[in-house]
């Protein structure tokens, strides 16, 4: 979002509008099953909730290798069909019984192309009741790219999924997918061709045509698909990575191009130990680096990026209405958290229209911070409370949170840590600290802060009980209270209020209304 951009007001919310779970389109998105036949894997993903930010209401996969022999017969792997067959068996009862609906088979790039998919196709539908939806190399790359827009909608760049047999790219920007192209570039294919040089120059041959077809160098990536996954979390291992959340993390060219030296001498079964990575997808990773190594020389990206949303998530994209596609996926899961955690919903809006004085200069982007830890910030009062604070910041970090970048993730979470406690000096957490500036660890304290004081100076509503402003040259921080708010401001709001100032490193002014008449 662009800096200081101008905010607008509604009714309600703001510049994040109106919470829609009361919408009839957002309801009928409750509960939508995806089962995504690869040429790998077969997953069965059920989405629950506030569909803009999906939650995981169920996730299995089944490594099934359909597509691991097609190359070379022409054919699906059988033992990869009947697991596969299985799978497809057990995922049908599944969601019925969770009242999945709708839900939606889509099958890739190993059905598409085997002599027998059709055959397997017939076979599932009369075994299972699944119609498996068979896409083409252009909307498996359109669907993919959908998934990213899902959980990043201000992605613009090249999408580039990697699956068993074949690879897909699309380019995005504006909240739309553009031109896309399918390649024959997955492990299962590559196999095939035993001489490292003239695999090389076949990767090579294959990018440059896409990359022109594209029109495409110099952008951002945005790395989609099991066999990335699994080397960008190689990544976090070599750099000793702090935050081990795969989702918008984010890799310069020439670190990635280290690790892809690292990996070439590295032990992956040591690996695979340590980073709990199945051996079907570690057995993959040596062609998907020689794969990735070439795209860093034929793209030259500006930045590689992971999503760790695809295909599942572009279905579900799919059947999201317009005006749901274009809410913010990070305030929609916050609204969703505090509708079914906090012990008061609703008055995270209050406790952030009662602080907003304090950040009149701040961006759009850190308003949103804002908004999010402000609907967050009671979501975890079940914890015990010796461990509340941290219980916040862990929940916040590895939630599974679209339109959130690392340094978001634990800004949220070191204001959320300090609306429940003062200090932050000997966590277990400060390893994570430093993904952030100086100044952006005293802005999550004074936001955590101000939470603090905001969320116990009034049940309700704090405003009805005060009103703050805020004075940054004069370094003065004011209190406005009301004839309620004088009871209010007991030991304990005093103490909060205090600690609020220390942390802007002001001084500070209670006056009542009576006073400022």
């Amino acid at each position: 979002m662009a800096d200081n951009a101008p905010l607008t007001e509604d009714d309600d919310d703001g510049p994040f509008g109106k919470p829609l779970f009361d919408d009839p389109s957002a309801r009928a998105l409750s509960r939508v099953g995806v089962i995504d036949v690869g040429s790998n894997s077969v997953r069965l993903v059920v989405f629950d909730g506030a569909a803009r930010s999906p939650a995981y209401f169920y996730n299995e996969k089944i490594m099934c290798g359909l597509g691991k022999s097609l190359a070379e017969t022409g054919r699906l792997n059988p033992q990869g069909r009947a697991r596969a067959l299985s799978a497809l068996r057990r995922f049908a009862l599944l969601a019925e019984g969770m009242q999945v609906q709708p839900l939606t088979v889509v099958a890739t790039a190993a059905t598409r192309e085997a002599e027998d998919g059709p055959e397997f196709q017939a076979e599932v539908l009369r075994e299972t009741g699944l119609k498996l939806h068979v896409v083409d190399g252009d909307e498996e790359a359109r669907l993919s790219a959908q998934g990213v827009l899902l959980g990043w909608p201000e992605a613009q760049g090249i999408v580039c999924d990697i699956g068993g047999n074949s690879m897909e790219l699309a380019r995005i920007g504006e909240g739309r997918v553009g031109k896309r192209v399918s390649t024959p570039l997955g492990p299962f294919r590559l196999q095939q061709i035993s001489d490292p040089k003239a695999r090389r120059a076949h990767v090579a041959k294959l990018l440059k045509a896409a990359r022109t077809s594209l029109k495409s160098t110099g952008e951002r990536i945005y790395l989609v698909g099991g066999s990335w996954r699994v080397i960008a979390r190689l990544d976090m291992e070599r750099r000793n990575y702090p935050l081990t959340v795969l989702h918008e993390y984010r890799m310069t060219p020439q670190g990635l191009g280290d690790t892809l030296d690292w990996l070439a001498a590295a032990d992956l079964a040591a690996l695979r130990g340590r980073t709990g990575t199945s051996q079907e997808r570690m057995e993959l990773v040596p062609l998907a680096c020689e794969v990735l190594r070439e795209i860093l020389a034929v793209f030259k990206p500006t930045e590689i990026d992971v999503s760790a949303y695809g295909i599942r998530e572009g279905t579900l994209y799919e059947h999201m209405p317009e005006k749901l596609r274009a809410r913010d996926p990070l305030i929609e899961a916050a609204r969703m958290a505090e509708k079914g955690q906090a012990r008061i919903p609703g008055f995270g809006r209050k406790l952030y229209d009662f602080l907003l004085p304090l950040f009149s200069g701040a961006t759009v982007d850190r308003l949103r911070l804002v908004k999010a830890a402000c609907l967050l910030h009671d979501t975890t009062w079940r914890a015990h409370p010796d461990f509340r604070a941290e219980a916040c910041f862990d929940n916040v970090t590895r939630a599974n949170l679209g339109g959130l970048d690392h340094a978001g993730r634990v800004f949220l979470g070191l204001a959320l840590l300090h609306r429940y406690k003062n200090s932050r000096s000997g966590s277990r957490l400060e390893p994570m600290f430093r993904l952030l500036a100086e100044d952006q660890v005293q802005a999550a304290e004074v936001l955590g802060k101000a939470m603090r004081f905001g969320a116990m100076f009034s049940i309700g509503d704090p405003a009805r009980a005060g009103r703050l402003s805020w004075q940054p040259k004069k370094r003065l921080l004011e209190l406005e209270l009301t004839p309620a708010g004088e009871a209010l401001f007991g030991e304990v709001a005093r103490a909060r209020f205090q600690s609020l100032a220390v942390s802007l490193k002001a001084g500070t002014r209670v006056t009542t209304l009576t006073e400022a008449r």
